[in-house]
């Protein structure tokens, strides 16, 4: 029976223990969500009541009341959008162009072994440099500007990415792509009909990974190189001793990655009922 055959049965032709799981299944992940949820409300009742209570000092620490204040100020005089907006098209426009590239690139390695033996070495390199190093050289070489960010955004991921695709595509089970070329299909056939298929859980769960690394590298240039965006907030804030900007603009990028990471993880079960 196949996964959509058994989504598509109706429950009374499930057996009882087949009800007996999904009940459970069901009951452990609506426990699992009333415990996050708890462990969030109890860190921000710490958090608040440390500040009320004077045991932290909320100039440096800040306290969620005046997280919210200040967010809803951001709401008000509309910073919000621009900053949050600014970040979150640098990010996803990274996020892409790691994909798209990292895709091309490993199957440009998967087609020519020669090729992937000469460059494995470098991406390997490339993928162990600090990208925090290489930001300032963007700077000098892009200007200031979304194009720098985009770069750094696209520089923390793409060899990892790229590294990690190839391996999945080598990885594909050589008896298929055996029978393929007895068959008399030729390497694009192979790819197309048995690599390609075959890594689509490879290239989502790298993708997974990509978008919050995009989201570091994205931040990461506009600490250095940007006038707007939540990157550029942090920084700003820091500067001036605006800690609830800080705080703020660092509790949006937490809500923006798990937001993001969530789509991902959507597509991913969205693929997983098709097969």
């Amino acid at each position: 029976m196949t996964k959509n055959n058994i989504n598509t049965t109706p429950k009374e032709n499930f057996t009882a223990a087949q009800l007996l799981y999904m009940k459970n299944h069901h009951r452990h992940h609506h426990l699992v969500t009333l415990l996050r949820l708890f462990v969030l409300i109890l860190f921000l009742t710490i958090w608040e009541l440390s500040g009320r209570l004077g045991l932290i000092d909320t100039f440096f620490f800040s306290s969620p009341c005046m997280v919210v204040a200040f967010f809803l100020q951001m709401l008000q005089d509309g910073s919000f959008f621009a900053h949050t907006g600014i970040t979150l098209l640098e990010t996803l426009l990274s996020f892409l162009l790691i994909t798209l590239f990292s895709i091309l690139t490993a199957t440009l390695l998967w087609y020519s072994k020669t090729l992937s033996e000469i460059t494995e070495p470098f991406l390997v390199v490339l993928n162990s440099l600090p990208k925090s190093a290489l930001a300032p050289l963007f700077i000098v070489w892009l200007g200031t500007g979304i194009n720098t960010i985009i770069v750094a955004g696209i520089s923390v991921a793409i060899f990892g990415s790229i590294i990690n695709l190839y391996t999945g595509f080598k990885s594909v089970d050589r008896e298929k792509l055996k029978l393929i070329k007895t068959l008399g299909g030729n390497r694009f056939d192979a790819f197309h009909k048995v690599v390609l298929p075959s890594s689509i859980p490879t290239i989502l769960s790298n993708m997974k990974v990509n978008i919050g690394l995009a989201l570091v590298g994205v931040i990461i240039g506009e600490f250095l190189a940007a006038r707007r965006g939540l990157g550029y907030l942090i920084i700003y804030g820091s500067q001036v001793f605006q800690l609830n900007m800080v705080i703020t603009s660092i509790i949006i990028l937490c809500v923006i990655a798990m937001g993001l990471y969530q789509c991902i993880q959507w597509a991913e079960h969205f693929y997983k009922k098709r097969v």
